[in-house]
Order: structure tokens, then C-alpha cells, then sequence
């Protein structure tokens, strides 16, 4: 039964750091393709990629930042591609610690 437990927990974690690093990915597509920020569904997506980078990542402070001309673009590429990446990295590593 501990098996099962502990495979299904697994999954979950490895579930919600892809989920985090696919809101991250679409976040940054967004910003590069200039989407419609008045948009609820554009809104939504933006605060989940906020607050799945943690900081750390973030498009207005985060590891790099570019300036000038498409400098919003290429920060919210780099540092958001980064956090997804790093999601993904630390999701699998979590799930092969807690797989049975």
C-alpha cells in the first residue's frame, strides 16, 4: 500500500512543476506575442507565471537583465525559460526521490 502511496505522490509533484513550468512557457509566448494584457484569460496566465518564478526568475528583476529595444521580450524569454526549465529539472528529480 505504501507503494501505491508514494508512486501516486510522485506523479502529483511531477504534475505540478510541469504545470508551473507550462504557465511559465506560455507566459513568456504571451509576452512575446504582444497578447492583450486586459484579457482575463492573458491576466490569469501572466500572475500564475509571477508567482511560479518564484522571484528568483522574474521578468523585471530576475538572473539577467536585457535593456533596451525588446528588452521585456527577452527578459520574459530568458528569465521565464530559465524558471520552466529549473521546474522541470527539480520536478524529476523530486519524483525519482520519492518513487518507491
Amino acid at each position: 500500500m505504501t507503494t501505491k502511496i508514494r508512486a501516486t505522490l510522485a506523479q502529483l509533484v511531477w504534475l505540478a512543476c510541469a504545470f508551473a513550468a507550462l504557465l511559465l512557457a506560455v507566459g513568456a509566448l504571451l509576452i512575446a506575442l504582444d497578447a492583450n494584457k486586459s484579457n482575463e484569460l492573458v491576466q490569469a496566465i501572466l500572475r500564475g507565471a509571477s508567482w511560479a518564478d518564484l522571484g528568483i526568475f522574474s521578468r523585471r528583476d530576475g538572473i539577467k537583465q536585457f535593456t533596451g529595444e525588446g528588452a521585456e521580450v527577452k527578459n520574459a524569454l530568458f528569465n521565464w525559460g530559465l524558471a520552466a526549465i529549473a521546474w522541470l529539472v527539480v520536478g524529476r528529480v523530486l519524483e525519482r526521490i520519492i518513487k518507491p
